[in-house]
């Protein structure tokens, strides 16, 4: 009897402890959701970008993205961003999305542009550079290998026949 009350109050102890790390670690990298203004930016492909998102300056949390929906009227991904309040985005500042690495994981990235005018809540980014898809630049440089050995005179992958079958002697 005395085991289980011992193994009880250590697991609640163990719960507690990661409880508070948890805590910690979420207010100490201000994880979660920007308050400040709005800002919406339309792409054409997002990736893998998701509401909650950060949304950067030179690699600096800046924002976060509130909202992803699609645009009927042009079939395009709008993103609404949320900015902090202290962070003017000039009017000709460009956005991109991009990849935190090759594991996953996308953002907004802003370049800023040198414009005295800024853009003003509830305002639009102007110039977008989409999402870059690493398996159809992939596809595309296995093909383009494939059409450039075929140019040099040998065989293209996908025009390769298997050899006919040897005939077995008979006896």
């Amino acid at each position: 009897m005395k085991r289980n009350i011992i193994e009880t109050v250590l697991g609640a102890v163990v719960l507690l402890i990661a409880g508070v790390f948890l805590i910690y670690s979420s207010t100490a990298t201000k994880a979660g959701a920007v308050s400040g203004y709005e800002v919406i930016v339309r792409f054409n492909e997002i990736g893998g970008l998701k509401k909650g998102n950060d949304v950067r300056i030179g690699g600096v949390k800046i924002g976060s993205i509130k909202s992803i929906e699609l645009d009927k009227a042009t079939y395009q991904a709008r993103i609404t961003m949320s900015i902090e309040d202290n962070v003017k985005i000039p009017t000709d500042t460009a956005a991109r999305v991009s990849s935190e690495s090759l594991m996953g994981g996308a953002y907004v990235a802003l370049d800023v542009g040198a414009d005295e005018d800024n853009i003003r809540p509830g305002g639009s980014i102007k110039f977008a550079q989409d999402a870059q898809n690493l398996e159809q630049l992939l596809g595309k440089f296995i093909f383009s290998q494939a059409d450039k050995k075929k140019d040099e005179g040998g065989q293209s992958p996908s025009s390769m026949t298997p050899p006919a079958p040897a005939e077995m002697p008979q006896m």
